[in-house]
Order: C-alpha cells, then structure tokens, then sequence
C-alpha cells in the first residue's frame, strides 16, 4: 500500500506562483513507481496534469507546458509541482497519484488509472 498526502494548495493572485507536495508513505520504492498530479473541476473529468517516472522522465499537459514544472526528490519520497503564472483556469482541486507500472507518457494521457491517490489540496487563482 501507498499512503499519498498533498501540501501547498491555496489562494493566489493570476500570474502567481506555488508548490504542491506530495508525500509517500507506507510501502513505497521510489524505483518502481511514478507519481503524477491532476485536477479536477466541478462537472469536469479529472484530467492529468504532469508525471514523473522513477528515472525523472516527465510528461506535461499542453495547457500547463512552460509553467508547471513537476521534479521529486526520491530520498524524501516526495514529488513537487511548481506552478508559476497561474491563470484562474488552474483554479481546481490537485490530486497527487502513483502506479507501480504506468509509464509517465501512459499517466498523462489516461492510459489506466493510478491506483494510489491521494486526498487533494485545493488551487485557488483569482483574476
């Protein structure tokens, strides 16, 4: 099993900054997995936003390219995003998820569901 806990989320100004974390416990090898975080909206699909694979390689939503940037620090079982110039569209709720086999190219385009998750951590950006 792997436990996932969000921290960062909050209210923000648009063209603001923040980093979301996510922390892995229980039984975790940072080897084996790859971390990701989505958001959703109200009515909306959960939607992938970046991923991570154990070895760094990432993919990125095309929305958030150039602004989100996804890194972990695999010593702290911990993934981090980044997001700088926030619109109110990246106003949602962030959830951080990890799968044992789903590559980061897999994660970002829906190929399978994560089967970890945690309970997300809300993004709030005021224009």
């Amino acid at each position: 099993q792997v436990h996932l806990e969000e921290y960062g989320g909050g209210a923000v100004q648009s063209g603001g900054s923040l980093r979301l974390s996510c922390a892995a416990s229980g039984s975790t090898d940072s080897r084996y997995y790859c971390m990701g975080w989505f958001r959703q909206t109200p009515g909306k699909e959960r939607e992938a936003v970046a991923t991570i694979g154990f070895d760094g390689d990432t993919s990125y939503a095309d929305s958030v390219k150039g602004r989100f940037t996804i890194s972990q620090d695999n010593a702290k079982n911990t993934v981090y995003l980044q997001m700088n110039s926030l619109k109110p569209e990246d106003t949602a709720m962030y959830y951080c998820a990890a799968d044992f086999y789903l590559t980061p190219f897999q994660m970002i385009h829906g190929l399978g569901p994560p089967k970890y998750w945690g309970q997300g951590t809300q993004v709030t950006v005021s224009s």
